[in-house]
Order: C-alpha cells, then structure tokens, then sequence
C-alpha cells in the first residue's frame, strides 16, 4: 500500500515509517519539524540529538536497500497537504501531524493559539484534500485517551448507547479534555464524525494512552534511526520523565497525590496498533474509535515501580509529591474498555521490571547530558488570560 505518514519526524512518526516500509508498505513521510522549534522555544532539550528526515532515510536505505520518502512542508497549509494527496495518492494516511503537549497548550495565549490552528487546522486541510484527490483512502488518525477525561463510569470504546424516555440511541461516549491540546483533539474527532458521515470519508481513530520507551527494533539498527526523546516537563510523558529523573539523582516527581490513572502502551505497541488499524481499514462511512492502551497505572504506581527497580539497580531513588500544576482530579474512578486491538491481534509488551530495568539502562549513557531544570514542572493550570 501506498502509505502517507503526517508528522514523520516524530516520537512515534519515525518508528512508524520504518516499520511499515519494511514490511513492504511504500510510505512517505511528511513533517515541518514544529516540534522541534516548539521544544528550542522553551528550552527543553531532548535527552540525545537526532538527524533530519532526509539524513535519517539515507542511513535506512543503505542499512536495508528500501527507500522513505521524505516531504518538508506546513500540514496546515492546503497547497502542501494538496500535491502531497494528489501526487503520492495513498491508500493510508497516518495523521500524527499535531502539536503534542497539553503543558505547551496551556502556557498562554499565543501557544493556545498555535496549538489551536496547529491541531485543528492540519485535520480540516487533510480531509478536504483527501475528499478532492483520494476520496476512498483510509485516515488513521492518533487521538488520545484524554479526550474522555475521567468519568465517574465505566469509558466505552469510543461510543455510548443512551436510553432516555423509553427511546435509545447510540452517541460518541461524552468527552472532556483537562487541557486546550485534549479539547482539539475533541475537534478533530467531530471533524472527522462529520465528514464520514456526510461525505464517506474512512476513518479509525485511535484513543492513544500516554507512550513510554526509547526505542524500537527499526531504530536498534543504527544510532542515526533513534527516535526523538523528550524527558521534560513540557514535551515528555510521565514514565519518561521518571526513567531520566531517576539516572539523573532526583526526585520523580508526582504532582499532588499522584492517584491520576491512565491507560499506558510500550512504543513497540503503538507501532503494532497503527499496522493493525491499517491491515483491517474502517468501512466507507464509519468512524471506528478503538483505544489504544494495554495497562492501567496511577501515577504513584509508577513512580513506585521505578523506585524499585532504579534502587535494585544501585540508582538511590527517591519519590517527591509537588504541588499540582495542572487542574484535574488527583484521586478518581477510572476504568476503560480496550478490547478492540486485542481482538484484532495486538500481542502486549507489558511494563514488568525487566522492562524498566532495560529502559533505565539505555538512559545511564545519557545521564551527564541530562537537562534537570527542564525536567521541574513550570506550565500552572490557570484561568489568567
């Protein structure tokens, strides 16, 4: 299949590019490096420099004689998004293409704003340029787990089936985003609602838990393939975060009492649940909302399974609760439905502590680089224009 992959350059864009040309996919990549400028705006250093795109795809090449190819443009931008379309004419599109940070999204009005036009603008250009040159390709667009919140009921797989005065109906399962990065992907999810109901388009939305890992198989191959690592406070995940505040001698910090729970997925299973996705594609007309996540963790239990695993390892690790800098529950029902995947084949890489030993293993070469003041938590939560 021809594969388009928006956002190429990124955490999981990259991986996802390798894995799926060598399994025989032709793909190209697509990416404007926002992410980059973003994180040199505030100063958060990811914890090893990666190679451009165009570097990266020659390394792959001649490490495995299979090409990417490669595209430098703005996703907003409808001329781009359009030749990309027309031209390449993918039977997939894999829309990572977004401003990933809810810290970043709520720092002020300006990164609102970018995040905003950034999001939701990238989603509304790629459907109309698919509706004009490619109207049958399949989105696999990456939503997020945060879109649903934290209901006081059981999360659905993306829909609800609603009983009221002797009628029913079935709806989206009601969302509400803790931060302006979650609320665009709210947007998207009705742009896309949307425009397949009204205009066919084929779209599988994945509800993705926040990702843990350094590397995967693709990018074992060759130092210039590694992905790009964020450990900060604005830009990395929480488990990241602990990984390298562990090698580096401080504190993991768990913001207020540390009971948040999310559903968590190793970076390999991200991988395995795009190939998925594109292997068994939505019908014409469907929006199927599958959510991507193989565990469920509280925030204190992470911070307590590096613990102890950092401290076997000779690593004094210690746990610190901070004030919290971000308006959510901090102790909260949370219980959400993930069968989909699994029925479609996913094979888990669960986070025993051979995992996390292994994770904290590969950060130690780094530990000398290691950024502590961009790990300290400095985005407050607040209503203040």
């Amino acid at each position: 299949m021809r594969i388009l992959i928006l956002g190429g350059d990124g955490y999981l864009g990259w991986p996802t590019a390798m894995r799926l040309t060598l399994r025989g996919h032709s793909v190209m990549v697509a990416d404007n490096y926002l992410r980059r400028r973003l994180e040199r705006e505030v100063d958060a250093v990811p914890l090893y420099e990666t190679p451009d795109l165009g570097t990266r795809a020659a390394v792959f090449a001649a490490l495995t004689e299979k090409s990417i190819c490669t595209r430098e443009g703005d996703c907003t931008r409808h001329e781009f998004v359009d030749a990309l379309i027309r031209d390449f004419q993918p039977g997939a599109v894999v829309h990572f293409a977004e401003q990933p940070s809810a810290p970043y999204s709520m720092m002020g009005a300006e990164q609102a704003r970018l995040t905003l036009e950034n999001n939701v603008g990238t989603t509304f250009t790629l459907i109309w340029a698919l509706l004009r040159h490619a109207p049958e390709c399949h989105i696999v667009k990456l939503g997020t787990m945060g879109e649903y919140g934290t209901p006081n009921i059981d999360i659905e797989e993306g829909w609800i089936d609603v009983a009221h005065r002797g009628r029913s109906d079935r709806f989206l399962f009601p969302r509400q985003g803790s931060s302006l990065y979650h609320t665009t992907k709210i947007l998207d999810t009705d742009l896309l609602h949307f425009y397949a109901r009204n205009n066919g388009l084929r779209v599988t939305d994945l509800m993705q838990g926040p990702v843990y890992g350094l590397t995967t198989t693709e990018c074992d191959m060759d130092p210039r393939l590694a992905t790009h690592f964020n450990y900060d406070a604005v830009f990395g995940t929480v488990l990241n975060r602990f990984l390298v505040q562990a090698v580096a001698g401080m504190p993991l910090t768990v913001y207020g009492r540390g009971g948040q729970t999310r559903g968590f997925l190793n970076i390999e299973d991200t991988l395995q649940c795009i190939e998925l996705a594109i292997n068994t594609p939505a019908q014409s007309g469907e929006l199927r909302i599958l959510n991507q996540f193989t565990e469920q963790f509280s925030v204190r239990e992470l911070a307590g399974r590096v613990c102890e695993v950092g401290n076997r390892l000779g690593l004094n690790v210690a746990i610190a609760s901070l004030a919290n800098p971000r308006r959510e529950k901090e102790e909260h029902y949370y219980n959400a439905q993930h069968h989909a995947l699994a029925e479609l084949g996913l094979e888990p890489h669960l986070l025993t502590e051979d995992v996390i030993g292994g994770m904290l293993e590969r950060v130690l070469p780094y530990r000398d680089a290691i950024d502590v003041d961009s790990i300290k938590p400095r985005v407050q939560w607040s209503l203040d224009a």
